[in-house]
C-alpha cells in the first residue's frame, strides 16, 4: 500500500473522462489498497481514482464504517431531489450547495469483478453521485447553486465536509 498524492483543482487529469476497467487483477487491487490508505490519512468519505492520477472508473467510498470498492458504476435509477452542502478533497476548503437526486440505484463491480447492486438515499446517495462525477471529469464546483464559502469551524469537524 502507498499513500497517494491527491490532485487539486486545476490539474487537467481531474477533467478527463475515465476509462472502463477491463482487468480485475493485482494492479486494481493495489489501486484500491492505495485509495483506502490515502482516504484514511485524510479522513474522507470517498476518493476516486482520477483524484490520484489514475484514469480508471474506480472509486472507494467509506460510509457508516462500510467500505465500498466501486468499479465501472452504472446508475440504474434515480428519484427525488435535495440540495445539500458539499466539499471535495481535490478542491480544498471551498464548499457549496449542490442539487442532486435523493435516491440512487446503482450497479457496479467490486475489486474481484463481482457484480453488486446498491440502493442509497440522502447523503449516502450524494457521496456516490459525487464520486461518479469524478469519473466523468466533473467537480462539484461545476454544480454549485449557492456562492462558494469557507467551512465554519463546526463544519470542519463534520465528516460530511470531506467528500472525495
Amino acid at each position: 500500500m502507498a499513500l497517494r498524492k491527491i490532485l487539486m483543482e486545476g490539474d487537467p487529469l481531474l477533467r478527463k473522462k475515465c476509462r472502463v476497467v477491463e482487468k480485475f487483477d493485482g494492479r486494481l487491487a493495489a489501486l484500491f489498497d492505495d485509495l483506502k490508505e490515502t482516504l484514511s490519512a485524510v479522513e474522507g468519505l470517498g476518493l476516486a481514482a482520477p483524484q490520484v492520477g489514475v484514469l480508471k472508473r474506480a472509486a472507494l467510498i467509506v460510509y457508516d464504517d462500510k467500505i465500498f470498492e466501486v468499479v465501472n458504476p452504472e446508475i440504474l435509477e434515480t428519484r427525488g431531489e435535495c440540495v445539500d452542502d458539499e466539499g471535495c478533497l481535490s478542491v480544498g476548503d471551498r464548499r457549496g450547495l449542490v442539487r442532486r437526486p435523493q435516491y440512487i440505484k446503482l450497479k457496479y463491480f467490486d475489486r474481484d469483478g463481482k457484480e453488486r447492486l446498491l440502493e442509497a438515499e440522502d447523503y449516502f446517495a450524494r457521496v456516490f453521485f459525487h464520486e461518479i462525477d469524478h469519473l466523468d471529469g466533473i467537480l462539484f464546483t461545476d454544480k454549485i447553486e449557492e456562492p462558494e464559502s469557507k467551512p465554519s469551524q463546526s463544519n470542519k469537524k463534520d465528516k460530511r465536509s470531506k467528500n472525495g
